[in-house]
């Protein structure tokens, strides 16, 4: 709009020039060498006007007759570098949709066309790793350190390479020059971080985080949560050749992170063994409120050295108090109950963990109390048996590895802070059918006529459908129970064959096996019920529970004997 408002006011300003000059003629007379021209002042005007257009037309003609060779170099020069940066745009896409050849390809053209420009490199190197040569790569990565535009991509391109080659040192020494040299990449801050965590160079690892915060290439919360990790970790290092400078430094870690377990008990553990009983229980007690862990349970008991097992069972009832309800404090009064020997008290606190969810370290603390206060070594071994197919307890857990002890980096992906203590993922699930009774939770009751009243325990077992001979099927029973009366066959075949079973029996046994079968009475309830339904089933009356294993045998000289204990 204002170039049209400019032409316009460029027109009317030469039409009223003009006006003015038809509005006032007159005459030009020029004398040379004796030589008189005459004309009006217009013609004179106009005459001048296109002397100019000429002189100026015949300066660019001739400019352009005298410029022409270095023109037409302008013009192949710039076709052969549109041609080269069409190839390095064509060699990206490629290298992006993994066309290896056409990527090859684009770099060579594109080379060719334009060597010095630094794009050239980076497709060569990028072309060679898609088709595997590694060494090409390298090196065209290591000819880019030369340049100071491209010695940043070539030292991430050698940690790339580095890092596929599993060469951690190389990694390292590529991402610290990087670092170095430009504090601000994201990059190589987070690979010297996690190498440095990786190594146990706590110093080093702190250090460059704190240079990584000030860059802002980790969040603040961040870098304050795995400052505490490193802290942490160098505490546990230094804990038993400077145990002074290992609790300031927990004690720093605690401040930053209270939720994080590991700094809590390596401070109160170090706060204990200086006497120094208050600011640890301070301490124990502000983790527990947050993330409660065995761990803090036994170093709060055992706090004040000297105590009775009945006054740690006081220490732990209190720290539970704090974080009401919750299972690590009832696993922890049932633990210190235990050593108390309250038995009452032990089961109270984990009944009704047993109940609702029984997990594998609730199952043996109820394996030591049945062992401790009665002694019966069959639920013993029943309630270690469950504790075999019970639902795993928590764990450090990192990335799917889990470990017994808390560590400061995963094992597995190098990452900090990766540990946390929960159900390993595999396990959260656990066995549907674990049912605990309540007769296997509440006390014992001991009466001296049980012996006589206790019927048999009676294992079911079906049949298979396939036929199998008489005699093998019946001797199992006889031999199980020698002085029942005869039970019913099993097998078809022997009850297809009732006249050659009958001959083959003494005489003294045929009036008792002639009898009618309603008179035989089952021995239990379980066989009656199995009698009523009319299944095929072989009853095996035992002494023991079924997952009891007997006793066990005497050697040749009569000791040994007893229970096995697995």
């Amino acid at each position: 709009m204002l170039k049209v408002l400019l032409y316009i006011a460029v027109v009317a300003v030469a039409a009223a020039g003009f006006a003015w000059l038809a509005d006032r003629p007159g005459e030009i007379v020029l004398t040379w060498q004796g030589a008189e021209v005459q004309t009006s002042l217009m013609i004179a005007i106009i005459a001048l006007i296109v002397l100019v257009a000429i002189t100026i037309a015949l300066w660019i003609l001739l400019r352009g007759i005298f410029r022409s060779p270095k023109m037409m170099t302008g013009f192949f020069r710039n076709r052969r570098r549109d041609r080269g940066y069409a190839a390095l745009s064509r060699g990206m896409i490629a290298i992006g949709a993994g066309d290896a050849r056409l990527a090859q390809r684009s770099a060579k053209e594109s080379a060719r066309l334009i060597a010095g420009e630094p794009l050239t490199q980076l497709l060569a190197a990028q072309a060679a790793q898609l088709q595997g040569d590694r060494a090409t790569a390298r090196a065209t990565f290591e000819a880019m350190l030369d340049d100071p535009d491209t010695r940043l991509l070539g030292l991430h391109g050698l940690f790339v390479e580095a890092e596929r080659a599993g060469d951690k040192v190389a990694a390292r020494h590529y991402a610290e020059r990087a670092a170095t040299a430009a504090p601000q990449l994201a990059w190589a801050g987070e690979a010297l971080f996690a190498a440095q965590s990786a190594e146990g160079d706590w110093e080093g690892a702190l250090r460059t985080l704190q240079r990584n915060a000030d860059n802002k290439i980790v969040n603040r919360d961040v870098a304050r949560r795995h400052r505490a990790v490193l802290l942490t970790a160098q505490a546990i290092a230094l804990e038993d050749t400077d145990p002074t400078r290992a609790r300031s430094l927990a004690v720093e870690a605690h401040g930053m992170a209270p939720d994080l377990v590991p700094a809590a008990v390596v401070a109160g553990r170090l706060y204990t063994q200086a006497n120094d009983i208050k600011r640890a229980t301070k301490v124990l007690e502000a983790t527990w409120k947050l993330s409660p862990h065995p761990d803090i349970a036994e170093i709060y008991a055992h706090a004040r050295p000297g105590d009775s097992a009945r006054d740690r069972l006081k220490r732990v009832k209190a720290l539970a108090a704090k974080r009401a309800h919750h299972v690590e404090g009832s696993l922890a009064i049932a633990h210190a109950a235990i050593d108390a020997k309250e038995w009452a008290e032990a089961r109270s606190a984990i009944e009704i963990i047993v109940k609702s969810a029984p997990t594998a370290r609730a199952c043996m603390l109820m394996a030591e109390i049945e062992e401790g206060e009665y002694g019966d070594r069959g639920r013993v071994r029943e309630w270690l048996s469950r504790a075999i197919r019970a639902p795993r307890d928590p764990a450090w857990t990192a990335d799917g590895y889990v470990a017994e002890e808390w560590a400061p980096v995963s094992p597995i992906t190098g990452r900090v802070d990766a540990f946390e203590w929960r159900v390993p993922v595999e396990q959260l699930a656990g066995p549907a059918d674990l049912v605990v009774d309540d007769a296997l939770v509440a006390p014992m009751v001991f009466e001296e006529d049980a012996a006589e009243t206790s019927e048999p325990l009676v294992i079911e077992a079906t049949a298979t459908p396939e036929p199998a001979p008489a005699e093998p099927a019946a001797e199992p029973a006889k031999e199980a129970a020698p002085k029942a009366e005869p039970a019913e066959p099993v097998a078809e075949a022997a009850a297809a064959e009732p006249a050659k079973a009958e001959a083959e029996k003494p005489k003294s046994e045929k009036p008792e096996a002639e009898k009618p079968k309603a008179e035989a009475k089952p021995a239990t309830k379980a066989g009656a019920k199995a009698a009523d339904d009319k299944s095929d089933v072989v009853r095996f009356p035992l002494e023991h529970a079924p997952d009891d294993p007997g006793p066990e045998p005497a050697d040749e000289k009569g000791a040994g004997g007893g229970y096995r204990m697995f």
